[in-house]
């Protein structure tokens, strides 16, 4: 059985996808993902599922919504439930199934080393096998308490981080121009991002379009300058005056044979 959890939650099992349509049921699995194969309280589950307007039959409830959860991982050819009561609390066992966020962490930290050690094919190939496991916004739009809530800003922290990795790897090997159109789009997507400005500047220079890189300063400083009244960082400033000045550092050097 594998659980997606990169976009909208659902559980697959061989051919069949399903999705729970229960939004507090939904919130229950989510936080037995996020620390699978550990002991989740029952009060750690009702701040989640209730916030701050726990109602006073708050543990019957969760339990209602426990047994519904185990019916609908329930499998006829698989023995047990992965959703076991622990005194404190619930744990999911894992066991053999897969969570798609644990791949993507993995691949993620494999394609960081790889960089690291100057493999930048492998690391590009295993950066893009990371991100192709995104399917949209972790959990869809679920968003709950501070267990959901933090674990879906550091996973979407580190996807940007992805991002910005592969770009430098595709600048670094010499291709600057299947770059372009992903980094205008992620400019747009994340606007206060100054790396990504930076990357689409030293793409755009190297695909011998000077004029479209400073333009691409201007708006990031305009954008800067209005939204949080400041100038941009220093890289993105460096990079701005050698542009200018057509300094030869900025070509693409390909490595020695």
């Amino acid at each position: 059985m594998k659980y997606e959890t990169l976009g909208p939650l659902r559980v697959i099992d061989g051919d069949h996808t399903s999705a729970i349509g229960a939004r507090k049921i939904e919130t229950v699995l989510a936080v037995l993902l996020i620390k699978a194969d550990q002991v989740v309280t029952s009060e750690q589950l009702i701040n989640e599922v209730w916030g701050d307007q726990i109602p006073r039959r708050a543990t019957a409830g969760l339990h209602v919504y426990i047994s519904q959860l185990r019916k609908f991982l329930s499998r006829e050819n698989r023995p047990g439930n992965p959703v076991v009561t622990r005194p404190t609390g619930y744990l999911l066992h894992r066991g053999t199934d897969e969570i798609d966020f644990q791949s993507f962490l993995h691949l993620a930290d494999k394609g960081r080393t790889l960089a690291r050690e100057r493999q930048h094919e492998e690391a590009l190939e295993t950066l893009e096998a990371a991100l192709s496991l995104w399917r949209g916004a972790v959990f869809g739009d679920l968003r709950s308490g501070a267990v959901i809530g933090g674990f879906v800003a550091w996973l979407a922290e580190t996807r940007l981080e992805c991002l910005e990795m592969l770009a430098d790897l595709y600048l670094e090997v010499g291709r600057h121009r299947e770059m372009v159109g992903r980094l205008y789009s992620l400019t747009v997507e994340h606007p206060l991002r100054e790396a990504f400005y930076r990357q689409l500047m030293l793409a755009l220079y190297r695909s011998e379009r000077q004029a479209d890189a400073l333009h691409v300063y201007q708006t990031a400083r305009s954008l800067l300058h209005d939204e949080l009244a400041v100038e941009p960082c220093r890289a993105l400033r460096n990079l701005h005056h050698a542009i200018l000045a057509a300094d030869d550092r900025l070509d693409f050097h390909a490595a020695p044979a």
